[in-house]
C-alpha cells in the first residue's frame, strides 16, 4: 500500500491539487483502508509541530517581512552599489553582492526575490539594463539565501534529519561566497561582451563610508548570529527570536517603521508560516505511513545495490534532487525525501551536514529552473516580464551554479571546516 500512497500523491499533485492536499488525501486513504483510529491523523500531524527548532521558522519569515517594510533593504542595497558597483555589470554585479547581505537577515531565497527584489529590478532598468536580465540576475543570485545562515530550509533539514542545526547553519558559509563569486564572475563576462553599464569610477573612502553607516546595524545582523552559534551563546531558535528583536530596533533607528508596516509584516509572516507548517504537518503524516510499509528500507536497499561508492551515490543524489527541484518547492522536498534518501548515503560514510549543504542548495538550484520552479514564476510577476525570457536570460547562471553544487558535493571539507571549529 506505500507503493500506491506515493502513486496517489505524484498523481494528484500532477494534475494541480495544492501539496498540502496532495500529501494528506492519499495519507487519509491509507489511515481509512487500514481500519486504523481517525485520531492518528490529528495525532502524528501535531506530533510534528511540537518542535521548539521549527519555532524558528517563523521568526527568520517575520525577518525577512519586516526588513521589507522598514527600508532596511534600500541601504544595503545603496551600500552594496558604492562597494561594487564599478566592477563590470555595474548593478548586476550589486545586486549578486546584495543578495548575499540580505541573506544575512531574511534567510530564505523567495524573500529576497519578493523583496530586494524589486528595488534591484527598477534599479537595474533605470541605468539601462533589460528587465529580463535583471530578473534573471535575481533568482539565480537568490539561491544563495537558504544556504547562509539564517536559513529557514537548514532548520527544517536539521529538524527533520535531526542533527545540528547550529553546525548547518555555519556549514553554509563557505558554499554561498563561493556560489556569489562564480556568478560575479560570470556576470562580468557577460557585461563586457554586451557592454552593460557600470559605475563611472571608483568610490571614494568618504562615500563608501556615507553607505557603510546607515548600513552598519544591518550587517551586523549575521556577524552577531554565527559568533553567537559558534560560541554556544544561543542556538537558532533563539538567534531567530534575537534577530527580530534587533530589526525592531535598528528600524527603530531608522524610523521607517510605522505600525502599519509591522502588522502588514506580521500578517504576511502569518501566511508564510501556515502554508509552511501545513505541509511539516502533512507531510509528517505521509512519513510516517512510509515508514510503516518500509519504503525507506526500500529504497536504500535498491540505492546500495546500484553502488556502495559515496562518489557515484552522490552524483545519483544530484541528478535526482535537481529534477525534484524543478517540481516541488523546498520545504515539501525535504519533509518527503530527507528520511528516505539520506540513510542510505549516511551508512557508506558520508557526513549528514554535508547532506544537508547538498540537498538544500540543489533544491535551490531547482526554483531557477523549469518548468515549475518557483523564483521564476514570482519573478516573472515582479518585474512583469515573461517566464520564457527570464528562462533564456537565466541560462548563463547554471554554469556557476553547477560549478559550486560540483565543488561543494565532492570537497566536503569546505563544508565542515567551520563547523567542524565547534567544540
Amino acid at each position: 500500500m506505500g507503493i500506491a500512497v506515493i502513486v496517489i500523491f505524484i498523481t494528484l499533485f500532477f494534475i494541480g491539487f495544492p501539496v498540502a492536499i496532495s500529501i494528506l488525501l492519499p495519507s487519509v486513504w491509507y489511515i481509512l483502508s487500514r481500519g486504523l483510529p481517525l485520531e492518528m491523523i490529528a495525532q502524528r500531524m501535531q506530533y510534528a509541530l511540537d518542535s521548539y527548532t521549527l519555532a524558528a521558522v517563523p521568526l527568520f519569515i517575520l525577518v525577512g517581512n519586516l526588513m521589507n517594510s522598514s527600508g532596511i533593504t534600500t541601504r544595503m542595497f545603496n551600500f552594496a552599489d558604492r562597494l561594487v558597483g564599478r566592477l563590470p555589470g555595474g548593478l548586476a554585479q550589486v545586486n549578486i553582492f546584495a543578495s548575499l547581505v540580505f541573506a544575512g537577515m531574511s534567510g530564505a531565497a523567495l524573500a529576497d526575490v519578493g523583496g530586494l527584489g524589486q528595488i534591484e529590478i527598477k534599479a537595474m532598468e533605470e541605468k539601462g539594463f533589460r528587465k529580463d536580465f535583471a530578473a534573471a540576475v535575481t533568482i539565480a543570485s537568490a539561491t544563495v539565501g537558504p544556504i547562509f545562515p539564517p536559513s529557514v530550509p537548514l532548520v527544517i533539514y536539521g529538524s527533520i534529519a535531526g542533527i545540528s542545526v547550529i553546525k548547518l547553519l555555519l556549514s553554509g558559509i563557505v558554499p554561498a561566497i563561493l556560489a556569489v563569486v562564480l556568478m560575479m564572475g560570470i556576470t562580468g563576462y557577460l557585461a563586457l561582451k554586451r557592454g552593460y553599464p557600470r559605475a563611472e569610477r571608483w568610490p571614494s573612502f568618504k562615500e563608501i563610508s556615507q553607505a557603510f553607516l546607515p548600513a552598519l546595524p544591518a550587517l551586523l545582523t549575521p556577524v552577531i548570529l554565527i559568533i553567537g552559534m559558534l560560541t554556544g551563546v544561543f542556538t537558532p531558535t533563539e538567534a531567530s527570536a534575537l534577530t527580530v528583536l534587533y530589526v525592531f530596533l535598528i528600524s527603530a533607528l531608522y524610523k521607517e517603521l510605522t505600525l502599519k508596516g509591522v502588522l502588514d509584516a506580521f500578517f504576511e509572516t502569518i501566511k508564510s508560516t501556515a502554508s509552511v507548517l501545513i505541509i511539516v504537518a502533512a507531510a509528517s503524516l505521509f512519513g510516517w505511513i512510509l515508514a510503516v510499509e518500509q519504503i525507506p528500507q526500500m529504497f536504500s536497499s535498491f540505492l546500495l545495490s546500484i553502488s556502495h561508492n559515496p562518489i557515484v551515490l552522490l552524483a545519483i543524489l544530484n541528478l535526482m534532487l535537481l529534477v525534484v527541484g524543478t517540481m516541488l518547492d523546498s520545504t515539501t522536498a525535504i519533509l518527503l525525501l530527507v528520511p528516505i534518501i539520506i540513510p542510505p548515503l549516511v551508512s557508506v560514510g558520508i557526513d549528514p551536514i554535508h547532506l544537508g549543504i547538498v540537498f538544500v542548495f540543489n533544491i535551490m538550484i531547482g526554483l531557477v529552473t523549469p518548468p515549475m520552479g518557483l523564483s521564476l514564476f514570482m519573478v516573472s510577476k515582479v518585474a512583469k516580464v515573461p517566464i520564457n525570457k527570464v528562462i533564456k536570460q537565466v541560462a548563463p547562471y547554471y554554469i556557476p551554479l553547477v560549478l559550486t553544487l560540483v565543488i561543494v558535493t565532492y570537497v566536503p571539507g569546505l563544508i565542515l571546516w567551520l563547523p567542524n571549529l565547534m567544540k
